[in-house]
């Protein structure tokens, strides 16, 4: 690689400054300060990767079974024979015979003998003196060396601007206060030491990311964003919302939608919506996550909150992530609420231009009270006459980029909307903690009266057959049942049973039943037409992708089969589920897998088998896929915490917490500084 070309490729990557190399720190360290005799490393190396070295006495080109290289190298002690598949003509050059080189990898039996297939080579002098540290591994894309980080990394961190950037600059009696030990570096002394360990390093230390300057890094990281949320949170007390009292008699429009429910709310319901009432009453905007398992009944608090705007002359907007979650909310809004003389309006993509336009007419008039639909609503041709409140439903399945939209997008400009976010998949505590700190959670922690546990089975897919003879003695009993399948078609790749081969094969072996099929690339009235039916009872077999995922209310559908569960994840599984159980019923829900399972998939089935409750599958959850994927945010291409792991480092979170709390209030003058030191521009990212 040449120089011109190298800072290119590392801006790409955002290595643009001293600083930001100085904070792409290793994921892992190679031990380069050791070395053995070819005839050791023969022994050592079929346990470790071991570094050697020696002169090459062979070096030729093959073309058969493949093409590739083929180097031996000689010391005093024995040979070694070196295999390259893929390899460039500097390297032969590198590597010719006679060169003096030094290399490091795992030895293996080859057919000639034992061998390093593709190990590190280092051309060096034979008295060349070994590294006095442990080689840093960096995170790379592709087409950027090592060595180019590396060159670069030690180049940055000459640079004297580090010492202002890096320095101390926390009060040191504060620091006493509330580090657990004195043994934490100062920051510039981690970075270094991070970048370059000495050779008696505790590696397993440095790999888990405990040592103290890994921890003095993490927690300046938290610290930064704890800062960031408790910011967001004084701020939003700061702006105007419109104050919506507590109707003070029975003829408001609330009172009346709760006189016209065929249920009572149940007393966990009763809570959160006294939670979110008081909120609505305040002059700032509400900003509050409601969470609640699936048919907890999170729909109906929404509906209440609603209705408390539209009394008071304003409008109240929901929206879901997908069509036919959007879809379900404007049947369910339409029955409680036109009864009541609420004029309800629907939105969404994939409407015929002329019904947009007078759709968007009636939103931007005031006739329109209440709006349904899916992101369309925060469409720049989308304006609100008095929006007043925002619900969002299923919030993580926005990214971190939309959410941040909806928050610029909706409200006006004299005053900002109250936002009711819900999600039916609860947010682990130290998910929360980290990156939820500027929003007010209430829990639905227990679910309507008649409804029963649903009952869980994994079974193999060898059998199938008693599966399906199961579903037939299910449906002759009048009652309803889901089929989930993955893919839409055949992937060679993943050879699964697909939702079109399943719905031909189930119509087949169930003559007597109506089946149908729903997937996602479906036209959308296509998709209404289909879930009608089975709504009514006129297909009993639907077999589905995860489109149903969400938001389908079918209480006659007590039992529901996934197929090639081992390719689901947690929540996923854990939504689909909480489609059964909504009738009198028992309800079972049938986890069909593909064998061989992997460990992880083992562990997941066994988890879902075992236990209902939300928060237990969303901390498993969290600890498999990690906080961006289940934030909405690696879409985003924005790394969130780069160095905390939420699982591990909660009583970090908690002190970094605490801290926060003390700068803010005592030493407002350092706020900016170190704002500006770990986030720059990405501030807003972690208040999302």
């Amino acid at each position: 690689m040449t120089s011109k070309q190298a800072p290119n490729t590392l801006q790409k990557m955002g290595l643009d400054s001293p600083m930001a190399l100085a904070l792409h720190l290793p994921s892992r360290y190679e031990d380069e300060t050791q070395l053995c005799t070819i005839e050791e490393g023969l022994m050592k190396g079929r346990f470790q990767a071991v570094q050697t070295q020696g002169v090459v006495i062979r070096n030729q080109v093959l073309f058969r079974p493949r093409r590739q290289m083929v180097v031996t190298i000689e010391d005093d002690t024995a040979t070694l024979q070196l295999r390259f598949l893929n390899f460039y003509p500097s390297q032969q050059k590198q590597m010719a015979v006679g060169a003096h080189v030094r290399v490091r990898g795992d030895v293996r039996d080859g057919f000639a003998g034992p061998e390093m297939v593709h190990p590190t080579v280092k051309a060096i002098a034979p008295d060349a003196p070994l590294p006095t540290s442990l080689t840093p591994v960096y995170p790379a894309s592709a087409g950027v060396s090592q060595a180019a980080i590396r060159k670069a990394v030690n180049q940055a961190l000459g640079d004297p601007s580090l010492n202002e950037k890096l320095a101390e600059f926390l009060p040191k009696k504060l620091m006493d206060e509330l580090l657990p030990s004195h043994d934490w570096p100062n920051l510039l002394s981690a970075i270094r030491y991070l970048h370059q360990p000495p050779a008696n390093a505790d590696t397993q230390d440095l790999l888990e990311r405990t040592h103290p300057a890994w921890r003095r890094v993490q927690f300046e990281e938290l610290l930064a964003q704890q800062i960031s949320l408790k910011r967001a949170h004084a701020i939003r007390r700061e702006r105007h919302a419109p104050s919506f009292q507590r109707p003070a008699n029975d003829t408001a429009l609330e009172s009346r939608l709760l006189k016209s429910l065929p249920f009572q709310l149940t007393a966990a319901q009763a809570r959160v919506w006294d939670e979110i009432s008081t909120d609505l009453s305040r002059s700032f905007p509400m900003n509050r996550l409601l969470q609640g398992d699936v048919g907890s009944g999170k729909t109906v608090i929404s509906a209440l909150a609603a209705a408390r705007v539209i009394e008071n002359g304003f409008q109240a907007a929901v929206m879901a992530p997908t069509e036919i979650l959007a879809e379900q909310h404007y049947l369910k809004m339409c029955e409680w609420f036109e009864p009541l003389g609420v004029r309800v309006a629907w939105l969404s993509g994939s409407m015929k231009a002329k019904e947009k336009r007078t759709a968007q007419e009636m939103i931007e008039g005031g006739q329109a009270q209440l709006i349904i639909g899916t992101h369309a609503l925060i469409q720049e041709q989308v304006s609100f006459a008095k929006l007043g409140l925002a619900v969002i439903d299923e919030q993580h399945r926005f990214g971190v980029r939309q959410r941040l939209e909806i928050q610029q997008r909706v409200g006006s400009e004299l005053f900002y909307c109250h936002q009711l976010m819900m999600s039916a998949t609860p947010i682990p505590r130290t998910l929360a903690m980290t990156y939820y700190a500027d929003l007010d959670v209430s829990v639905i922690d227990e679910l309507p009266p008649g409804r029963k546990p649903i009952a869980t089975k994994v079974v193999k897919a060898a059998r199938r057959q008693e599966v399906i003879d199961g579903i037939q003695a299910w449906l002759s009993k009048g009652l309803q049942a889901y089929w989930v399948c993955p893919l839409i078609e055949e992937s060679e790749a993943l050879q699964l049973q697909t939702a079109v081969e399943s719905f031909e094969q189930l119509t087949q072996a169930l003559p007597q039943f109506k089946v149908g099929l729903v997937h996602g690339r479906l036209k959308a009235e296509e998709k209404a037409a289909i879930m009608a039916a089975f709504k009514v009872n006129e297909i009993q077999l639907l077999v589905a992708t995860t489109v149903i995922e969400v938001g389908v209310d079918v209480p006659n559908a007590a039992l529901m089969v996934i197929e090639h569960a081992e390719r689901f994840g947690y929540a996923q599984i854990h939504q689909l589920r909480g489609r059964v159980g909504r009738g009198s019923a028992d309800s079972v829900c049938i986890l069909m897998y593909a064998e061989p399972l992997s460990l992880a998939a083992k562990e997941r089935l066994q988890t879902l088998r075992e236990t209902a409750d939300g928060f237990v599958i969303a901390e498993r959850d969290l600890s498999l896929r990690g906080p961006g994927e289940l934030l909405g945010a690696k879409q985003s291409g924005d790394a969130m915490l780069r160095f905390v792991d939420l699982q591990r480092d909660t009583w970090l979170i908690e002190l970094a917490q605490q801290a926060a709390e003390r700068l803010l209030s005592d030493h407002g003058d350092l706020v900016e500084r170190h704002l500006e030191r770990w986030l720059g521009s990405r501030a807003e990212f972690l208040k999302a």
